[in-house]
């Protein structure tokens, strides 16, 4: 897996994962990455600083405290993610495939949602040719 900072032509930037580089690229060439928080299919890789670790502390010293680093920042990331959609989205919870496929064939009728389907209903809409995105819904800490 490759982690990305990504910035559209909005200057939004946002992180995104990628199985290797070439599947970024893939994604790339065909329109697939969209802004986040504004929709613009113009999205780019921004300029990335590797993590450099300092010689006086040995690597495998500094892992466990790295990865712990990494994962708060993560879940962070989540939470202000599902903050995001829960603000700026309608929730329909079960009744998400009769919306979002409602949304897709009804072109006049485009909003943004979230709910929940089964892995059955993700496959159907998937050979209908509906792109679907999974968030890890993290609960928030008080």
């Amino acid at each position: 897996m490759i982690k990305y900072i990504l910035k559209c032509e909005n200057k939004h930037e946002f992180e995104s994962w990628f199985s290797n580089s070439a599947e970024y690229e893939k994604l790339r060439k065909k329109n697939f990455l969209e802004c986040i928080f504004c929709k613009t299919l113009k999205v780019k890789k921004s300029i990335m600083s590797p993590n450099v670790i300092s010689k006086k502390i040995k690597y495998q010293d500094a892992k466990p405290a790295l990865e712990q680093n990494k994962f708060l920042k993560v879940k962070k990331d989540l939470i202000k993610m599902r903050e995001y959609v829960e603000k700026n989205f309608d929730f329909v919870g079960k009744n998400f495939t009769k919306e979002v496929k409602s949304i897709y064939y009804d072109k006049k009728n485009k909003r943004n949602i979230y709910g929940t389907a089964t892995q059955e209903e993700r496959k159907e809409l998937q050979e209908e040719g509906i792109e679907l995105a999974s968030i890890p819904w993290l609960k928030k800490e008080n």
